[in-house]
């Protein structure tokens, strides 16, 4: 009886013991659960943002032959996501947001693909740069991170003014024809330089503040 006593004391010790050290760790899998869960829902809120600036905030140029480009902010949503979210959540947002609102619009839809890209590339570079080689979430040194912010900012929106206007070429040039790709080469490669200048701006300029809101009410912010 004393060595079954022992056995059972034994067994339910360890099964105490075993439970306690499976806490943290599904601890951690329910934080990294919620963390998925929160910027999915994030990215949806980018998604919107991004739609509703991109549409409803832009100053169409039409161009001849039907064609058209435009001046807008659509492009900073994209950096502010990635510079909240990380990389592949934030250029999600921007990207599904911009192709919905090109799928919208009869003169964009053809653009839809290339602007599915190109914005997530925008978000992917943007959160590279900020995340993987400044690290930003994990510095305190508001030097560092405005320094960085603005070093991802531009690095993905200058992405965007080279290759946007490039593939944009060509892709104008299996549709349109030479003609009409080359006018329209010249008028994307002015728009798109205005709206990296301005979205770099005033992506850096909301990000700041809102980052400090965010750490000062408690929310804190998203691992990248």
């Amino acid at each position: 009886k004393k060595q079954n006593w022992i056995f059972i004391s034994l067994h339910s010790g360890a099964k105490i013991r075993g439970r306690k050290a499976l806490a943290p760790r599904e601890e951690k899998e329910m934080n990294r659960t919620d963390s998925k869960i929160s910027k999915i829902a994030m990215t949806g809120l980018f998604a919107a943002m991004s739609y509703v600036v991109f549409t409803f905030l832009q100053f169409k140029i039409t161009l001849p032959g039907g064609d058209a480009t435009s001046i807008h902010l659509g492009n900073a949503v994209c950096v502010l996501g990635a510079l909240l979210l990380g990389g592949v959540y934030g250029g999600l947002g921007g990207a599904i947001g911009m192709t919905i609102g090109d799928l919208l619009d009869p003169i964009y839809v053809v653009y839809a693909p290339k602007t599915f890209i190109l914005k997530l590339c925008i978000g992917l570079i943007t959160g590279f740069l900020a995340h993987r080689l400044g690290k930003i979430n994990e510095s305190h040194d508001q030097k560092h991170i405005l320094k960085w912010v603005l070093i991802a900012s531009a690095g993905g929106l200058l992405f965007n003014v080279i290759f946007d206007p490039l593939v944009g070429y060509y892709y104008k040039l299996l549709i349109l024809g030479k003609p009409a790709a080359e006018l329209a080469l010249v008028w994307n490669v002015t728009s798109t330089t205005i709206n990296a200048v301005t979205s770099t701006i005033a992506s850096v300029v909301i990000y700041m503040p809102l980052r400090s809101a965010l750490i000062r009410s408690g929310m804190g912010l998203m691992r990248s």
